[in-house]
């Protein structure tokens, strides 16, 4: 073990999810800390008794004191290791999961999801897009983006980065063109079968949720003949597989002019003419047909993350209720709902007991038929519970 390394305590009997493999320590869940770690450094994590638990990088300027990656002793911190788990993230996406081919999309990077705590990477075709989540990852820039070119060699990559992260991490980076020359700031991918126009400059995220691609496709199995509502559309993800596939109308809602506007276009891409958007907030929106006495028989709420930390769950489940009791009273008899969440700290325990909540508060019965997740390019790591961050719910309502 490197003698000079920083060491981190934790309080007694605080060790269990580390020793387990949660990557990432609180600061309330440290009682001491020995040697003078810069934001970024390596640093070990002991018990409270001193025995060794796991390497890390350590941040002063974060909640997550410290975010874990090897649990060998022998086996530190180093560019060699990031490499390696690279290469292990990508092979998965191109030998198990088949994503990894011309004109497609895929997460290539999951953060803990592939044992890279802050590190998230995605391809579009042959863009690169990468955001740091973690001051450490951020810092180990260059060496992280050359890798990845190494792996899948693309045009150019950029950087994006998350919303609130500079604030929570202590960030100081811009997005921008890392490497390469883009031909322009939007890329064409083909998902299930449609044509989508991908801003991977201003978009958000990363320029598409590439998360839903499996849930927009189960979604669509019920929209045939169906009078659809896909509110938080975006550029039109669910609402363009919904018409696709066979439904009546579909009316999608969102309250961002260029998100409706890449929309439109991805749908006459698609030469898809039963869908309409509008710009409104969602919850107005759907006041305003319950006003008009607009019924639909299948909605899709697919909301951006409402909790950020641990202390905004509870604010984010009202929200949450608030949109899906509204959504209820809009359904037909037997109508479909689609209801989502992308907030890891809302757990699925959480969430089914929002639907328990909006259920008696608008006089509707809720019966869950399907509790999906993300797709697999987002796998779940077992000892972080978090990375099993989306819902999606599938219900019937009566």
């Amino acid at each position: 073990m490197k003698k000079t390394a920083p060491r981190l305590y934790l309080k007694e009997e605080r060790e269990t999810p580390f020793l387990y493999g949660h990557p990432w320590v609180f600061s309330g869940a440290v009682a001491r800390l020995e040697g003078d770690p810069r934001d970024g450094d390596e640093a070990a994590l002991h018990a409270s008794t001193g025995e060794f638990i796991a390497w890390g990088l350590f941040n002063g300027n974060s909640q997550i004191l410290l975010r874990l990656y090897s649990w060998q002793e022998e086996t530190p911190v180093s560019d060699a290791l990031f490499k390696e788990r690279i290469r292990a993230a990508v092979r998965l996406r191109r030998e198990a999961l088949g994503l990894l081919k011309p004109g497609k999309a895929c997460r290539l990077v999951f953060s803990e999801g592939d044992g890279l705590s802050g590190l998230v990477a995605d391809l579009y075709n042959d863009i690169l897009v990468v955001q740091f989540t973690s001051l450490a990852m951020a810092k180990r820039k260059e060496a992280l983006v050359s890798c990845l070119e190494e792996e899948v060699k693309p045009k150019a990559a950029y950087l994006r980065t998350e919303k609130g992260i500079k604030e929570l991490e202590g960030l100081v980076i811009e997005d921008g063109l890392l490497r390469g020359r883009p031909d322009s700031t939007t890329v064409t991918i083909t998902e299930n079968g449609l044509d989508y126009e991908v801003n991977f400059n201003t978009g958000h995220k990363t320029g598409f949720y590439l998360d839903q691609r499996d849930n927009r496709a189960r979604a669509a199995l019920f929209a045939p003949g169906k009078k659809c509502l896909d509110l938080f559309c975006y550029s039109g993800g669910f609402s363009l597989n919904l018409a696709r596939a066979g439904a009546k109308e579909v009316t999608g809602v969102d309250t961002s002019s260029p998100a409706l506007d890449l929309a439109k276009k991805n749908a006459e891409r698609n030469k898809i003419s039963n869908v309409t958007f509008i710009r409104e907030d969602a919850e107005k929106a759907m006041i305003a047909f319950l006003a008009q006495q607009s019924r639909f028989d299948l909605i899709v709420l697919d909301p951006p993350r409402f909790a950020q930390s641990g202390p905004g769950v509870r604010q984010a489940i009202k929200g949450y209720t608030s949109l899906n009791v509204l959504a209820a009273q809009l359904l037909t008899p037997g109508g479909i709902l689609v209801t989502c969440s992308c907030s890891g700290r809302v757990v699925r325990e959480d969430f089914r007991g929002m639907l328990s909540a909006a259920s008696h508060q608008a006089g509707r019965s809720i019966r869950v038929l399907e509790q999906r997740g993300a797709a697999p390019d987002h796998p779940v790591a077992v000892s972080c519970p978090e990375s099993d961050y989306l819902k999606c719910f599938i219900c019937s309502v009566e």
